[in-house]
């Protein structure tokens, strides 16, 4: 089990053995974890934090080829990513995270290679309008200006959703399903599970993996 940060530590996981990490793990954080992992025959590991702290360890079972490890997500309350797979949070999460069965998930990842578990945003500089063209598959979310893009993952294939803000909260939203999303802009500023990036870009694309992971539900 991962402790990510001061994320609280539901009664039913009192007694399971547990590594501490900051509340978004970096790659040297997975060394203890794993090194534990490898000697057990059907690996589970329990992460206890944010959609930050699941998407850092997913990205790193990824870039490690370690997706055989089954990820149970263990968190304090609803977030993006617990509502995407359908998840129990609090002590109902830690007992299905112990109990429950690990199940096959498409698995979507950016450009950059850093996983995607609850939403990515994409917006113009300071929030202001995103300008360009942006495709979910062959469909045309929009071509000039946009509010904002929210990319999700799906449980089920093809494995993601993305849809445009409505220009007004009495508009309807509609989501389009695909296996990519792609962006081209002159600058659009992306937040990958409320996690800024660095800079911003003028291509930006999530896809669904060639591999799936195992998520405990």
């Amino acid at each position: 089990m991962l402790i990510c940060g001061d994320a609280p530590l539901p009664l039913p996981l009192g007694s399971i053995s547990a590594s501490k990490a900051p509340s978004v793990p970096d790659k040297e954080d997975f060394d203890e974890v794993f090194s534990k992992l490898q000697v057990v025959p059907d690996p589970r590991l329990i992460v206890v934090g944010t959609d930050a702290a699941l998407a850092a360890t997913l990205t790193r079972l990824m870039r490690t080829e370690r997706l055989h490890i089954e990820l149970a997500y263990v968190a304090e309350k609803h977030s993006d990513a617990t509502d995407a797979y359908h998840l129990s949070v609090g002590a109902r999460g830690a007992r299905t995270a112990l109990k429950g069965n690990a199940q096959r998930m498409p698995l979507i990842r950016d450009d950059a290679g850093v996983a995607l578990v609850g939403c990515a945003t994409l917006t113009g500089p300071g929030g202001g309008p995103l300008i360009g063209e942006a495709y979910a598959d062959d469909t045309l979310l929009f071509s000039g200006t946009t509010p904002k893009i929210n990319i999700t993952p799906t449980p089920q294939m093809p494995g993601l959703r993305a849809s445009i803000e409505p220009r007004s909260r009495w508009l309807p939203r509609r989501w389009v399903q695909g296996r990519a999303v792609q962006l081209g802009s002159p600058a659009a500023v992306l937040t990958r599970d409320e996690i800024p990036h660095p800079r911003e870009l003028v291509r930006s694309t999530f896809y669904r993996h060639d591999q799936e992971w195992l998520l405990v539900r």
